[in-house]
């Protein structure tokens, strides 16, 4: 009887300390779960929660508590939204440098705006800034030129311009082509440069391409835009013979309405590698001859005189004459042809020098080569 007795008070005693260690444990949960909502930063720890049995019998087993996966959980969140950030951030400043770079292009005079002719050779568009799109730029040389339009008229020709494709031999003859609106006349040298009012323009010129009677590269231009074209073409030559680099170009011809002549050649260049640093230009040339009336419909000129068209059939040729009454200033001793007003002429000893009056394609087969300078058969 006693014994009973004094089992039933020993499992009483087990049966409240067994209570007063699981409210304990219930307490430290719900006293960690606070902390962890509260808590701005998590420590990860590991707590030991005993069960009645663990006490009993000195079993004690690691409990990972819910700190670590919500300090995992948190910094994961951290990290993902510090990196959603600055891919936003980074994406917003490319689009906002190329907007830039685009709308930088857009300032200035439009084309349209500097059309007419004020009595200067050419005029800046967009504040001298070529207007190429960035998938147009490349440093890999070519070459490209429009098919000519159903009246024959040449449309822009482009290319990256490279020492790849710059002429290495001798320039050939152009006199094959008849480009639209060709109405050749010769005037007063002190009215035009050489006489003959129109040149065979080339587009891109000779010494950046090497192209001869291309069609598709050459234009009814006037000496004095041909001449005023030179320096832009020079300054790409001697750019990629310095430096080796690469330079974009585009010629694009601008014909009003059904015209045979351009009014003008609308000019854009930019060097490649150093982002042009080295060339960079936008210019519109007008395709006018001082002192003379031109037709761009047709090609037909005259002295710009109040008499009228009869000036015209007084002071100049037909086309034919023109072609075959060429007048140009030779060196025997270093075959080269020369324009009759080139600088270099007058230094020219006598017994090299000799006047030639006709077709210059005689002289090429003979040998002879163009002036650099002059260029007297552009």
């Amino acid at each position: 009887m006693k014994l009973r007795k004094s089992l039933v008070l020993l499992l009483a005693f087990l049966l409240a300390v067994c209570a007063l260690f699981t409210g304990c444990q219930e307490a430290i949960v719900d006293n960690a779960t606070e902390a962890d909502e509260n808590a701005d930063e998590v420590v990860l720890e590991d707590e030991y929660a005993y069960s009645f049995w663990d006490y009993l019998f000195g079993w004690a087993t690691p409990k990972t508590t819910q700190k670590a996966t919500t300090a995992t959980q948190k910094a994961t969140q951290k990290a993902t939204t510090s990196t959603q950030k600055a891919t936003q951030k980074a994406t917003t400043s490319t689009q906002k440098t190329t907007q830039k770079a685009t709308s930088s292009n857009k300032t200035g005079a439009s084309l349209a705006s500097v059309m007419e002719y004020t009595g200067k050779a050419y005029a800046t568009v967009y504040n001298n800034k070529p207007d190429f799109a960035a998938s147009e730029i490349t440093s890999k040389a070519y070459e490209f030129y429009s098919p000519l339009d159903s009246k024959g008229r040449c449309g822009y020709a482009m290319a990256c311009v490279g020492k790849e494709i710059m002429p290495t031999g001798s320039r050939g003859s152009i006199s094959s082509v008849k480009p639209t609106g060709w109405v050749q006349n010769t005037y007063d040298t002190k009215l035009v440069n050489g006489g003959s009012l129109y040149n065979r323009s080339h587009l891109i010129g000779w010494q950046l391409t090497g192209e001869n009677a291309n069609k598709k590269n050459l234009i009814t231009g006037t000496r004095y835009m041909n001449e005023n074209m030179i320096p832009f073409e020079d300054m790409v030559a001697d750019y990629v013979k310095e430096t080796g680099n690469h330079v974009m170009y585009r010629v694009t011809p601008i014909f009003e309405g059904n015209n045979l002549v351009a009014s003008g050649v609308h000019m854009e260049a930019y060097s490649v590698e150093d982002n042009g640093k080295g060339v960079c230009f936008n210019v519109y040339l007008y395709n006018v001859q001082p002192g003379i009336t031109i037709d761009y419909a047709t090609g037909n000129n005259r002295l710009a005189t109040t008499s009228g068209s009869s000036s015209s059939s007084n002071s100049s040729t037909s086309t034919k004459e023109t072609e075959a009454a060429d007048t140009y200033i030779l060196n025997t001793g270093s075959k080269k042809i020369h324009s009759s007003t080139c600088k270099s002429v007058s230094s020219i000893s006598a017994k090299n020098k000799k006047t030639y009056t006709g077709s210059p394609d005689d002289l090429l087969k003979q040998g002879y080569t163009a002036c650099g300078s002059c260029k007297p058969l552009s």
